[in-house]
């Protein structure tokens, strides 16, 4: 019946087609809404489906040819796949309001969704067919406004409740105070949405007409909203910059573009790998993301990437994130995305700050980024964080990182090196070193938005390369700096240039800017007027710029302040004084000036009073004077505000001269914001070199504290062959990057690396923090920074490739060993003689005899190559192929035998080491004994197998206890002798007792002999038993302590207070029967390195502890003590 009536009226007459659409939006409130099909009045000749939304607005707007064309169309779409991505319950029911006819989403049979000509909608949708992929924010009143599509996300994303509630009859609409508005926006662009601002033009109206409106600004992720910002009297916080990114690919390999808007810069980094790609966007915070049409045609010729071969990596990267695809020439089609995307000027020119990959170290992998902790990954020591001390973060510490993810040249690294060289020399005092964010600067001056606190910044910028530029000791450093700086800004400036520039500017900016020292500048101030009034008006303006750029209007504002003294004390002091004479304690009139501060004004407050029955008293002139205050609307403020023609004329007058005054030094700050846009590459390279600056002289700093050295960095020549003897790295003294050497807790190793390595040792020896540890020194050096060891001697890489762990991707539906060859693939095809190649466990995921013969053939290749690297491993039977190697060395992590044990020694030693120490390590971690044992026995079993197989093949006796290159190759079978089952409690309390009481005494004779104590201390260990405490001696004293638990797990800890500690303790749950021995050692610091001590080396000899993670990140062990003093005891 519904489709028979709407035939009906369509086939009538066209006018009745909104009565129609209305029918069909009735009859089929749940389906989703359709697209726009747009109906034209004179093409229409017979009856036709008509779809939802069609409206004679949406008619009239595609007649005047608004909204009709295909872009406009593709908005939309664009729009509704937003909606159909809101979950929260009351944007969802927002949704269920819009109409698809209109780049708004307007439903214009709803309340308040008329089009016409007019009407505030029609203005808004005016800005919005601009900017038809932002969300507008219209100032209205005291609210900024949103309405369909825009403000279902501002309900959805920014948290804000639709105006009139959830009402079925009114289209959507939200909004914000506008107190709340950078709120707002940064909620939005945190959610990736772009913002365009919508102003009114402030000031008085006629009655009835609507204000005039305007574009102010946008705010992007990364990029903020400045309108106003030259008006404030506070710093204003910037994000860090978003680029446009765009993907292409070529015969030369993968092409990354990256566009700022805010810069108006663009790079493209060309011959990347896939790898170095995806690392690229996993670091990056990007505001679109493009992809070129290149992309679809991999090397396996699919459409579907990662179905074959290469591109799978960078597809599962993009695959779940919002990318469009793009054709054409990439960079300069990405460029007018870019125009488009921010609605710039198509003359608008970008800066081509690309850095030619020529003579530069490859970028780093993601594995290696992740792997030694450059983007933060769990469980993995932060690089990062050990280069630079902690309170050295934000803009500095984001130089170092991309300096670390993109290794500089031979020559950058050699001009870092040489100022951190320096900087670790000099003896006079340094600058703050201001840190001014390039894009902030950049977008502050173009939109004239600077304030006077940023002018200040500025100046300091500047003052501070000349206070470099005027001392000895600093200009040699400023002189090295320039060679990074004109890298990261892709400017280069001569020394004599740039210090006539930065004088230039600080002195104009002295001129016009007011330093703090300008004694003309107070807020005005007298006694009968309330000084809150003239702070309020005064504050805002005063104190920015120097008086003498505008006197006039400055001697305005005293002048119309002395009037308004004159006016107040003429008319209200005599009133006042009247008041005062007649008051009495049971409550008479009251009276007082008072500033109104929501008003703006200065008026007479009586309580009680009524001026018109005061005839014939003193002061009754300025009595009858006296009349309602009213506000700017006319109304009547309240009973008790007061005021006169005079003052009111006065106040008047006033608020003029200081809003003149105000315009004047805004007007000012703009024009100084406009004379430095010509100076803004100079500010960039500046406030740039400080940034370096300060990141240098902080990691030197932190690098000096933690024991670690400047290397010596070697170039390698670009034909470099295996035959030449250049291509070598010595590492003397290297130790773990998160470890303190000054503590002395890290073992040293040697590192004479001519060849490749292939690594075998136990679990736990200390294999992947080698690998990570020779990763770290060898990436630090080749960007000029401190290493970790006390002197090293490293090639100028051309690329560091790190592989440790890998997982399955189900989503890929890749296994492990599928991800792994995958990555290896990449290392292998890339490597040259010039390059580092660091693999952990070589084909751990597969069959062991299948994944041996790959890692064979792996290393096979490698050697061939000539590269240096190592290749770790627990496949033995690589040893065992007839492998034909020239360039490989055999190198292996230590063990030693210590009272019948196997334990590492985390020393590097020449040699093959098969023993894994894998049912310790299985134990240690809480394996359940009888699996252990049964695992002992089914090896013995294997053992005696391979024995028998091997007499009969060779006809020679085999042995399970062999030496191999003097390292130790013992069974498991020992096991963990300690192993002590539950209610077997004295012995285990008296061999806890024996081994912390020979571990302790070994320590401080050690530090005996060594000076580092005084005198030899005996060590007793006393035992505190259940219902127990130490005694009073032990108070203020350090001591050591371990709590054996009921279950037979150790804890460890030390303590100045053994009381508090031990009751601390006792008050958990199933510890009050705990058993404690403890040791008295002379000072605090001498106990915290027993603690350590006692935490790593009590695991070796076979007890469970519940606190190893104390000691969990000393992977080459922490011990002082040789393992041959304690075998030998």
């Amino acid at each position: 019946m519904h489709r028979v009536l709407v035939s009906s009226l369509v086939a009538a007459r066209p006018r009745w087609l909104p009565l129609a659409d209305s029918i069909l939006r009735r009859r089929r409130q749940s389906c989703a809404p359709l697209p726009l099909l747009l109906f034209n009045r004179r093409t229409w000749s017979k009856p036709r489906r008509v779809s939802r939304g069609i409206t004679m607005a949406s008619r009239k707007a595609n007649k005047q040819g608004e909204y009709c064309d295909e872009e406009m169309l593709s908005h939309i779409t664009w729009w509704r796949e937003k909606m159909e991505r809101c979950r929260k319950p009351s944007s969802v029911q927002l949704t269920q309001r819009l109409a698809y006819s209109n780049i708004l989403g307007l439903n214009t049979d709803l309340r308040n969704g008329s089009l016409k000509d007019g009407t505030l909608n029609m203005e808004i949708l005016q800005f919005k067919a601009k900017f038809p992929r932002e969300v507008l924010l219209c100032r209205v009143g005291d609210f900024y406004e949103a309405i369909g599509f825009d403000a279902c996300i501002l309900v959805e994303h920014a948290g804000l409740n639709p105006f009139g509630g959830l009402r079925s009859d009114s289209i959507p609409k939200a909004g914000c105070p506008v107190m709340n508005l950078r709120q707002t926006l940064d909620d939005l662009t945190r959610c990736g949405y772009s913002v365009c601002i919508v102003e009114e033009i402030q000031g008085p109206t006629q009655a009835r007409a609507r204000k005039g409106r305007f574009i102010s600004g946008h705010a992007h992720p990364g990029s903020p909203y400045v309108f106003g910002l030259a008006e404030v009297d506070h710093d204003v916080e910037f994000p860090d910059p978003m680029p446009v990114v765009g993907i292409s690919h070529s015969a030369k390999g993968y092409c990354l573009i990256s566009v700022l808007e805010t810069m108006k810069t663009y790079s493209a980094e060309e011959g990347l790998t896939e790898e170095a790609v995806v690392t690229k966007l996993r670091i990056c915070r990007y505001h679109h993301l493009y992809l070129h049409s290149s992309l679809r045609n991999n090397s396996s010729g699919t459409s579907r990437w990662g179905e074959f071969g290469e591109g799978g990596l960078l597809w599962g990267e993009c695959i779940g994130k919002s990318f469009e695809w793009f054709d054409g020439s990439p960079i300069e089609e990405l460029l007018c995305k870019v125009r488009e995307l921010y609605g710039l000027d198509e003359k608008t020119v970008f800066r081509n700050v690309t850095v030619s990959l020529e003579g530069r170290p490859q970028p780093l992998y993601l594995g290696t980024a992740t792997q030694v902790g450059i983007i933060p990954t769990e469980g993995i020591p932060s690089l990062l964080k050990m280069v630079l001390p902690s309170n050295c973060g934000g803009l500095p510490s984001m130089y170092i990182r991309d300096l670390l993810l993109n290794p500089p040249s031979f020559d950058v690294a050699a001009a870092v090196q040489e100022s951190c060289r320096l900087m670790g020399s000099i003896t006079c005092s340094i600058p703050e070193f201001t840190c001014l964010s390039a894009a902030k600067l950049v977008k502050l001056l173009e939109s004239k938005e600077v304030n006077h606190i940023e002018f200040c910044r500025i100046k300091n910028v500047l003052e501070e390369i000349m206070l470099m530029s005027r001392n000895a000791e600093l200009s040699a450093i400023l002189n090295k700096l320039l060679v990074p700086a004109s890298v990261a800004t892709g400017l280069k400036v001569e020394d004599d240039i740039l210090m006539n520039e930065c004088r230039f500017i600080s002195e104009r900016i002295a001129e016009v800017i007011s330093l703090g020292d300008e004694s003309d500048q107070a807020i005005t101030s007298f006694e009968c007027i309330p000084k809150e009034f003239f702070n309020d008006m005064e504050s805002s303006w005063k104190g920015r710029v120097k008086r003498i750029h505008a006197e006039e209007e400055f001697a305005n504002v005293d002048i119309a302040a002395e009037a308004l003294l004159t006016a107040v004390t003429e008319d209200f002091l005599p009133v006042i004084s009247r008041v005062k004479s007649i008051m009495s304690s049971n409550g008479g009139p009251k009276g007082e000036i008072c500033y109104a501060k929501e008003h703006e004004a200065v008026w007479f407050k009586g309580k009680r009073f009524i001026p018109n029955v005061w005839a014939n008293t003193t002061g009754e002139q300025q009595i009858k004077q006296l009349k309602p205050a009213i506000d700017s609307k006319g109304r009547k403020v309240g009973e008790e505000w007061f005021t006169t023609t005079k003052v009111e004329n006065a106040l008047t007058r006033y608020h003029e001269a200081c809003d003149i005054a105000k315009h004047k030094v805004h007007e000012l700050l703009r024009g100084l914001s406009s004379e430095l846009q010509d100076k803004i590459n100079i500010l960039v390279f500046c406030s740039t070199l400080l940034i370096i600056a300060k990141a240098l002289f902080g990691h030197v700093s932190e690098a000096r504290r933690r024991g670690w050295m400047l290397p010596i960095i070697s170039p390698l020549p670009k034909d470099c062959v295996v035959e030449e003897s250049s291509s070598k790295m010595d590492l003397v003294g290297l130790f773990p990057y998160w470890l303190d050497v000054n503590q002395g807790n890290a073992i040293l190793n040697d590192v004479h690396m001519h060849s490749l390595f292939v690594l075998t040792g136990p679990n736990g020896g200390g294999k992947s923090s080698m690998l990570r540890s020779v990763c770290a020194a060898a990436l630090l050096s080749i960007c000029g920074l401190m290493v970790p060891s006390a002197s090293a001697v490293i090639p100028h890489f051309d690329s560091i490739m790190l592989h440790m762990k890998a997982y399955d991707s189900p989503v890929d539906g890749k296994s492990s060993f599928q991800i792994e060859m995958s990555e290896i693939r990449s290392l292998v095809t890339r490597a040259t003689a010039r390059s580092l190649v660091l693999i952990d466990e070589i084909c751990r995921g597969t069959e062991t005899a299948k994944g041996t013969c790959i890692a064979g053939s792996i290393i096979e290749r490698l050697d061939s190559v000539g590269c240096l690297g190592i290749i770790s491993t627990h496949l033995h039977g690589i040893f065992d192929l007839p492998l034909s190697l020239s360039n490989t060395d055999f190198k292996a992590m230590g063990t030693e035998v210590i009272d019948g044990c196997i334990n590492p020694t985390w020393r590097l030693m020449d040699g093959i080491c098969r023993e894994s120490l894998a049912f310790q390590t299985a134990r240690r971690e809480g394996m359940p004994d009888l699996i252990i044992r049964r695992a002992e026995e089914l090896y013995s079993a294997i053992a005696a197998n391979n024995k028998q197989t091997a007499s009969m093949v060779h006809n020679e006796p085999y042995s399970l206890s062999s030496t191999v290159n003097g390292l130790v190759e013992k069974s498991d079978s020992l096991g963990n002798r300690l192993e002590i089952p539950p209610g077997a409690f004295e012995p285990m309390r008296r061999e806890v007792e024996s081994t912390v009481t020979m571990i302790c005494k070994k320590k401080l004779l050690d530090l005996y002999n060594k000076h580092s104590i005084s005198e030899l201390v005996e060590v007793v260990c006393v035992a505190v038993g259940a219902r127990e405490q130490p005694p009073p001696s032990t108070v203020g004293r350090s001591s050591i302590y371990v709590i054996i638990r009921s279950d037979n797990k150790l804890y460890v800890g030390q303590t100045d207070d053994l009381m508090g500690r031990l009751r601390a303790h006792r008050s958990k749950e199933g510890m009050q029967d705990a058993t404690i021995l403890y040791i008295m050692v002379p000072g605090k610091s001498i106990a915290c390195q027993l603690e350590t001590l006692l935490i790593n080396q009590l695991p070796l000899k076979g007890f469970k502890l519940i606190n190893m993670a104390d000691g969990k990140h000393r992977n080459f062990g922490i011990s002082s003590i040789s393992g041959e003093a304690i075998a030998a005891h």
